[in-house]
């Protein structure tokens, strides 16, 4: 009985999680996110908008904001929330909840039906391996720029979730933040993450 609820448990823990999606296995999509249309749309490369596309975002930790820049200059601003121990250096290791520092590239675009889209970073980075490997631990993964989760899928709770660190690792925004570097990036765009 015991050994039921624990994986009842970690079940539901691993559902609430800040930052690992789930998969869309061609199921009828009952969230108020609309997953379907958004693969649709990204399978046929309708999501970038070429006129706003960027080239770089720097991310700052300690102010929790990253800058978006086109050809050198900033054209975006836009606040996050962090891994929930983000202020605590960088990741090192798999459920540390603690955020990336480092030069990376956005490397995937994810339709979410848990935590809206998502753009994957390349962490982990080989001084990250190199870090987690001296001290003998695995680096995890799977760190994104996210939306919000459904619950505050209308951005009415946005003030709340960009006030407390609630994530894995990730950095999220609002959602209407995700459209628009959803419209912006594409893969390969260079991310910088900074204490």
């Amino acid at each position: 009985m015991r050994l039921g609820l624990s994986i009842i448990g970690i079940i539901i823990a691993f559902g609430l999680s800040g930052c690992v999606g789930q998969k869309y296995y061609g199921k009828v999509d009952k969230t108020p996110y609309a997953t379907k249309e958004c693969i649709k749309e990204l399978s046929k490369g309708k999501e970038l908008d070429h006129s706003k596309k960027i080239d770089k975002i720097i991310a700052y930790k300690s102010k929790r904001t990253m800058y978006v820049y086109k050809k050198g200059k900033v054209v975006g601003e836009y606040r996050f929330s962090l891994g929930k121990n983000g202020d605590n250096g960088p990741k090192v290791q798999a459920g540390d909840y603690k955020t990336p520092e480092g030069k990376y590239k956005i490397v995937r675009k994810k339709c979410d039906s848990r935590l809206y889209k998502s753009l994957m970073i390349s962490y982990p980075n080989k001084i990250d391996r190199a870090r987690a490997r001296a001290k003998g631990v695995r680096t995890g993964g799977y760190i994104t720029i996210h939306g919000q989760p459904k619950w505050n899928a209308d951005g009415r709770g946005d003030s709340y979730t960009l006030s407390n660190d609630w994530t894995e690792g990730c950095m999220a925004v609002p959602n209407a933040d995700m459209d628009e570097l959803w419209r912006a990036v594409s893969n390969g765009v260079q991310i910088e993450i900074k204490a």
